[in-house]
């Protein structure tokens, strides 16, 4: 090797560091700009009846929001993926608790969106449920399958069939919310359900041959859930958003240290008694904020975000790539950690 072309690698890697210098230094900075004190006003964040999001409901029960400077915080309830979404899109919330895959959708539509932090990843709430009669994701060939299209669910379902050599073509579409989808099942109308907790845990209650077929933990990550900001509010009221964050690893913190009181909380919310979903919370494993940034920095950003993405493009709910360094924002997560 010549003295030129080990100048040209030394420039490539002072070009390479430099740029490294650089986002850290607007990461810095961006951090330093985040005000420790909330604006004024309301923060209004969307929210569906799912255990991954009950932090927020301890939040709200035990006064942790005026706990972390903020005025007021309207949680906004919906029954859908599909509203939620709108909501969102029309500038009617701040935020959104959503899955991982549909932020990604959201952000390949154009629509300026950023995960600011990782709420939970869902291992054993999210399933897909079958008669006794169906012993395999085999013998989902040919099958009437319910699930909500565009959702979790319809992850977990593509997942499943193409781990085991098939598509969604290979099966009979059934679609309706995921509430609905174990109800279907136990009436008999399907033989197949995808749906999440607390529907898993009632159809098993009700009917003592369903079983569970396949779970979400197949892929740890493969159903997650994460804060999503518009970005017009992220530059508007960085105070608010930091504040929530530190809000929900207060209420984490509160549902560690009173987990049987704080499940009564969040069973409630979710429309569901704490016996149904004794075991249920033991399938969903929340985020603190340094978790979070933990994950970011690592297996979410290098791993899950891959894996997520290639089932979502599989599932036809995501139609072009889309980049983890495009869509995370770790400022407020670190800076929640300062």
């Amino acid at each position: 090797m010549n003295y030129k072309s080990i100048s040209k690698q030394f420039s490539r890697a002072a070009i390479a560091l430099g740029i490294v210098g650089v986002l850290a230094s607007a990461q810095a900075s961006a951090q330093d700009q985040i005000p420790s004190k909330p604006e004024p006003g309301t923060f209004k964040i969307g929210i569906e009846p799912w255990l991954g999001y009950g932090q927020w409901h301890v939040a709200v029960s035990k006064d942790l929001f005026k706990k972390a400077g903020l005025e007021e915080v309207e949680l906004v309830n919906f029954s859908e993926d599909k509203d939620i979404n709108a909501a969102l899109a029309s500038g009617q919330l701040d935020a959104a608790n959503i899955a991982t895959h549909t932020a990604m959708g959201m952000v390949a539509a154009g629509l300026p969106v950023k995960i600011v932090s990782l709420l939970d990843f869902s291992l054993k709430a999210d399933a897909i449920l079958a008669g006794s009669d169906i012993k395999s994701v085999a013998d989902l060939k040919g099958k009437n399958i319910a699930f909500e299209e565009g959702t979790t669910s319809d992850i977990l379902l593509n997942y499943a069939l193409a781990s085991n050599g098939m598509t969604i073509d290979d099966i009979v579409r059934v679609p309706m919310p995921a509430a609905d989808a174990g109800t279907a099942l136990i009436a008999g109308r399907v033989p197949v359900a995808v749906t999440y907790e607390p529907y898993i845990s009632t159809a098993l209650a009700q009917d003592k041959n369903i079983t569970i077929l396949f779970e979400a933990g197949k892929d740890p990550g493969l159903v997650s859930d994460v804060l999503v900001v518009r970005e017009e509010v992220l530059k508007q009221k960085p105070g608010q958003v930091l504040a929530m964050i530190m809000a929900w690893d207060a209420a984490l913190a509160d549902y560690k240290a009173n987990t049987e009181e704080d499940r009564t909380i969040i069973s409630k919310a979710v429309g569901a008694s704490p016996d149904d979903l004794k075991t249920a919370f033991d399938g969903v494993q929340y985020y603190t904020s340094a978790e979070a940034a933990k994950a970011f920095a690592g297996d979410f950003k290098t791993r899950t975000f891959v894996d997520v993405l290639k089932a979502a493009k599989t599932a036809g709910l995501v139609t072009q790539d889309v980049s983890a360094d495009s869509m995370i924002d770790t400022s407020f997560v670190d800076a929640a950690n300062k």
